[in-house]
């Protein structure tokens, strides 16, 4: 079951699904905020228990990002990931730069959906922590 709007969210489940991948506690207002600036999203329930979710940022005509591509642990290698990747890249036709970051030791999974590592991308770590994953040096 795919919803296509941030109505009726249970951000409580949201920030637990971050938690529950490793990417730290998150505030459920933050969250909300969060993705309800965001241009497009989608969540995935099974029955009435949400089980992946995803997001895009962009300026509407240039520069566009995938965001916060979760699926919950147990219902990872399903396809989940797969189909909210698409999904989302399939609403940005037209843009000029469509880009994302992946979560470490992620990046074969995008690998496999045709995305392609980028030669120059460049990030200011605003963190220990986000020097250690994501910076090369």
């Amino acid at each position: 079951n795919f919803v296509f709007t941030t109505q009726k969210v249970d951000w409580e489940v949201v920030a637990s699904l971050f938690q529950q991948v490793g990417w730290g506690n998150r505030q459920p207002s933050e969250i909300c905020s969060a993705f309800e600036k965001s241009s497009f999203v989608i969540f995935v329930y099974d029955g009435d228990e949400l089980v992946a979710f995803g997001r895009t940022m962009d300026d509407g005509k240039y520069y566009a990002l995938l965001v916060d591509v979760v699926v919950k642990p147990d219902s990872q290698q399903s396809g989940l990931g797969r189909e909210i990747v698409n999904y989302l890249r399939s609403q940005l036709v037209g843009y000029k730069f469509i880009t994302l970051t992946a979560a470490p030791g992620k990046e074969e999974f995008y690998l496999k959906l045709g995305w392609q590592q980028q030669t120059t991308a460049l990030i200011w770590p605003v963190s220990e922590e986000q020097q250690k994953l994501h910076a090369l040096s």
